[in-house]
């Protein structure tokens, strides 16, 4: 296998965590988005989508998207499983995943691709040049102030999102977490219990 990722954007990050807490190994070759390398007839001849992370396989397929990529890794590497282990704990994993994406993450590319000068008819990931758009951007921050939250007192009492284990889900809680302060609306300080979840997932992340 190889592995085509960029350390600083969020999504290679996810599965650069999951890599990690699972011990997993896999020749890398980084791709500089700085410099927009993802979008050069190189990559794209691995990737014609122009996003990162890529994995390809040992037989040429590729992956293109985090969260197949968690599921293969898992399937081949069970130790330490981190997508759940009864049916309803892989259901809550997937959804909490689902949430996370509309509730967050895209709230956060919404603002920072509509305002960022990088992203200038970047808008959207991909091979289609798209044009920003100013008021995305305002709805982007009113969605992240009212999820902040919500999702804080979803979490009152939990160790974990899903069971007595660190999942993927805590993982991508965090890296939302991070990746919000990209564009300067991050979990303010009152939501006492995302702060606690990071710190608890940073430490498990240290081993």
């Amino acid at each position: 296998m190889k592995l085509y990722t960029f350390d600083a954007a969020p999504n290679p990050q996810r599965l650069s965590m999951f890599m990690q807490l699972k011990g997993i190994e896999i020749e890398t070759v980084q791709i500089d988005m700085s410099k927009a390398e993802q979008l050069s007839d190189k990559y794209r001849s691995v990737n014609p989508a122009g996003t990162l992370p890529a994995l390809v396989l040992d037989d040429g397929s590729v992956l293109t998207e985090v969260i197949g990529m968690c599921v293969y890794l898992e399937d081949l590497y069970p130790e330490n499983p981190l997508l759940g282990i009864t049916a309803q704990e892989k259901a809550e994993v997937f959804s909490w995943d689902h949430k996370l994406f509309g509730m967050i993450m895209s709230a956060v590319a919404e603002v920072l691709r509509n305002t960022g000068a990088a992203f200038k008819n970047r808008a959207l990931p991909g091979p289609l040049d798209v044009p920003q758009i100013e008021a995305l951007a305002a709805r982007g921050r009113l969605r992240l102030e009212h999820s902040w939250p919500q999702l804080n007192a979803e979490i009152e009492g939990k160790k974990w999102l899903v069971g007595d284990r660190i999942t993927l889900a805590d993982l991508d809680l965090t890296i939302c977490a991070q990746f919000s302060r990209w564009v300067k609306c991050h979990p303010p300080e009152e939501c006492a219990n995302l702060h606690a979840h990071t710190a608890r997932v940073i430490e498990a992340l240290a081993l």
